[in-house]
């Protein structure tokens, strides 16, 4: 510890016998330092305030109706990347900048300049932007700044027409993929229908359905037949005489306008059943052919039967009608023909529902098969439709949000402080470079002093000497200071204090001066 203290008391005395030159160099630095403080030019300051009002009516209102983004992300994200190249460029040739600039790589400088001058600044969660720039040139920061405001605003309006076109138009070709997607699978089940047409279910029932439908019928339809074919058996055995009916005696009736009851009736009851078919069903019905066809027989069998007769009534006028002419007779052969007409038709029937039957059961084993087709078909259709819809759907939501933003839905730029250069500059703060400037004179003479010193070194006592050649020292001879030398190292140190004391007077004077014209400008 004591070493060190006396090699700093050693440098100290060094330093002071290099005073001097450390004033001189002292000085030196404070007049360079004071001219570069004054020659800095003087920077305006242009600035503005813009307020984004994200909060809208129409937001709640036309909530899970139109697609409404996170207007104040996509602001902020505005804010951070306002200040690009590209617009930078932009806002060089806005603000006429670009005038002065002979060369592309003046421009390039200008941009990197205007890069790194340009500020915006928020507040946060009020939405509140400062952009702010400063120049030698009060007119050039103005309108830098306008050109700025202006970038601003329309940056953002063109990017949300941007994003909306964008994403209508990507909507649209998924739109129409899906509908190609759909028409040829839509393509794909017509033909399948197509081909399998006989076996397409009817009246909401499945295959198996109508099977268990038809069997039903058949079964009805052949107990109604075993019916009508007992009541026609009955009716034969009572024609026949096995159950005996009392006939009253009746007079001879003249042949003419002799009828056949038993034909007439069994054609009337077939007319009756086919009206109450076609009720039912079409004229093409299987039904309604086959009791077309048996009526057609018995008008040509009573064609042929009154023919018969009537070659009979000449040939023997005494005994024609004499059975016709008993009514009971007549009653059981007209009951005996709606029978036979009721059987005929219920036959048909039968056969009919057993042709029915017998295909269904036939066509049954191919089910499973074009079930499983079925579904292979429509496996992807129900997936396609419904991501189809949602498309429509999400488009028609991307519109009215396009629409709502024109209207004003968006963000809405207000500017709360149009832009204005300040009156007074804002840049260099000389009361901070002046004493600045004054630190670093001390600092430059301090050092000059201890370069000299190291330079040009002197030894104080014998023990400097001896560390510095590393030769023993016999003795030391003191030296006696005449009046003369004390009176001159008096006025050297007077003249010393005198200049540091002028320099910092100097620097005094020179803050008050600017202090007090700052006021005045004030």
């Amino acid at each position: 510890m004591d070493d060190l203290i006396r090699q700093a008391l050693v440098a100290l005395r060094g330093m002071w016998q290099r005073r001097w030159i450390g004033l001189a160099a002292a000085w030196i630095v404070a007049i360079g330092g004071t001219i570069a403080v004054l020659r800095i030019p003087d920077k305006y300051e242009a600035s503005a305030r813009i307020y984004v009002d994200t909060q809208s009516v129409l937001k709640p209102l036309m909530s899970g109706i139109a697609i409404q983004p996170n207007i104040d992300q996509q602001v902020m994200i505005l804010s951070r990347t306002l200040i690009s190249r590209p617009n930078v460029e932009k806002l060089v040739r806005m603000a006429d900048l670009d005038l002065g600039a002979n060369s592309k790589r003046e421009q390039e400088a200008l941009i990197d300049e205007l890069m790194k001058t340009l500020t915006i600044q928020t507040t946060g969660r009020d939405n509140l932007y400062t952009l702010a720039y400063r120049s030698t040139q009060p007119d050039k920061a103005k309108r830098v700044v306008q050109s700025l405001v202006s970038i601003f605003v329309e940056s953002s309006l063109g990017g949300k027409r941007k994003d909306s076109d964008a994403a209508k138009k990507f909507i649209d070709e998924q739109i129409k993929n899906y509908e190609k997607k759909l028409e040829e699978a839509e393509a794909r089940l017509k033909d399948f229908k197509l081909r399998n047409i006989t076996l397409a279910s009817g009246e909401g029932k499945d295959y198996y359905g109508r099977v268990g439908e038809i069997s039903a019928l058949l079964n009805q339809a052949r107990l109604e037949l075993r019916e009508a074919e007992n009541s026609r058996d009955a009716l034969k055995r009572q024609i026949l005489g096995e159950e005996p009916v009392l006939l009253p005696e009746t007079a001879p009736e003249p042949a003419a306008g002799v009828s056949l009851p038993e034909i007439d009736g069994r054609i009337e009851a077939l007319k009756r059943n086919l009206d109450t078919i076609l009720l039912r069903y079409t004229d093409q019905h299987p039904d309604v052919l086959g009791i077309r066809r048996v009526i057609a027989d018995l008008e040509e069998q009573k064609r042929q039967q009154l023919a018969a007769r009537a070659k009979v009534a000449k040939a023997n006028p005494t005994a024609a009608g004499s059975i016709n002419s008993n009514p009971v007779y007549q009653q059981l052969k007209v009951s005996l023909a709606e029978s036979e007409a009721t059987v005929a038709s219920l036959r048909t029937r039968v056969a009919e529902y057993e042709s029915r039957y017998a295909r269904l059961r036939e066509s049954a084993k191919l089910v499973p098969q074009i079930e499983a087709e079925f579904t292979q078909l429509n496996r992807d259709y129900d997936i396609n439709k419904k991501n189809y819809e949602a498309l429509v759907a999400r488009r028609e939501s991307a519109e009215i949000g396009g629409e709502m933003e024109a209207s004003g839905g968006g963000a809405d730029f207000r500017l709360i402080d149009p832009p204005r250069v300040s009156p007074q500059p804002v840049a260099p703060n000389r009361l901070v470079l002046l004493p600045l400037a004054l630190l670093a004179a001390l600092g430059a003479g301090l050092f000059a002093s201890f370069a000299a010193s190291q330079v040009w070194p002197t030894f104080a006592d014998s023990r400097s000497l001896r560390d510095a050649t590393g030769v023993p020292v016999l003795g030391t001879v003191s030296m006696i200071v005449s009046d003369a030398r004390k009176r001159k190292e008096r006025r050297g140190l007077v003249g010393f204090l005198a200049g540091a004391v002028a320099l910092l007077g100097s620097f005094g004077a020179g803050l008050l001066a600017l202090f007090l014209l700052s006021l005045r400008t004030v």
